[in-house]
């Protein structure tokens, strides 16, 4: 089963839109596809920073048993 990380788990991890926007700038990625479809958990993962560590442990934690 593959995790997508999508605007719930910003906001479970605390994290506001306004920089979570930023951020998506700042790596080249698509904030529009994002709040639309989400990323796979890899993806976010690979960016190794706090931000993409906090919402990708927010959708662990969801998505785990």
């Amino acid at each position: 089963m593959s995790l997508t990380v999508t605007m719930r788990h910003v906001r479970q991890a605390r994290l506001c839109a306004r920089g979570a926007r930023a951020w998506f700038a700042a790596h080249g990625l698509d904030w529009s596809a994002f709040v639309r479809h989400g990323l796979p958990i890899a993806q976010v993962e690979a960016i190794d920073d706090a931000f993409a560590q906090a919402v990708a442990a927010a959708a662990r934690a969801e998505g785990a048993p």
